[in-house]
């Protein structure tokens, strides 16, 4: 059955024997599409409401993925201006190292001139002591001999007197 056919049949049930149209079986005929009509309204406008609530509930959701987002961008923010303060805090104490490395060669380079100066004045006082005791030694040994020799001469002096 093709849509002409239909329109046919309509036309057929809307016409009187007599060639005049029906009124009254078209009346019929819409009062039984009414319950229908309302059926879908009401249908149209659940929809209606539920497109109305569903875009209020985007709008919602929107603003929140907005206050998010910004939420985010804040605490990016933060989180760069940290990463930058600890990265300017690690080149301070990097720097603050290689200060402290290059004062502590410096001290050690000191103190390695220091330990060798006091080791060249210790090796020195050893000697200067070793020449003390030498001469402390040679004292004697010079006041001994002066004293043989200035008795020995007393001797022969008084060997002489006698023999006289």
């Amino acid at each position: 059955m093709t849509i002409g056919d239909h329109k046919s049949m309509k036309d057929q049930l809307d016409q009187k024997p007599n060639g005049e149209t029906a009124k009254g079986l078209r009346f019929v005929s819409c009062w039984r599409r009414y319950p229908a009509a309302v059926t879908l309204g009401v249908l149209c406008l659940g929809l209606l409401v539920t497109v109305v609530l569903l875009i209020l509930q985007l709008s919602q959701v929107s603003d929140l993925l907005k206050q998010q987002q910004a939420n985010l961008t804040h605490q990016e923010d933060i989180l760069e201006g940290q990463i930058l303060a600890q990265r300017q805090s690690e080149k301070s104490s990097q720097e603050s190292q290689k200060e402290l490395k290059e004062m502590i060669e410096t001290l050690a380079h000191k103190l390695d001139e220091k330990s060798k100066k006091l080791m060249e004045l210790h090796r020195q006082n050893l000697n200067l002591q070793e020449v003390l005791k030498e001469a402390a030694n040679y004292s004697v040994v010079f006041a001994e001999n002066c004293i043989l020799t200035a008795f020995g001469i007393c001797q022969k002096k008084a060997n002489l007197l006698r023999a006289q």
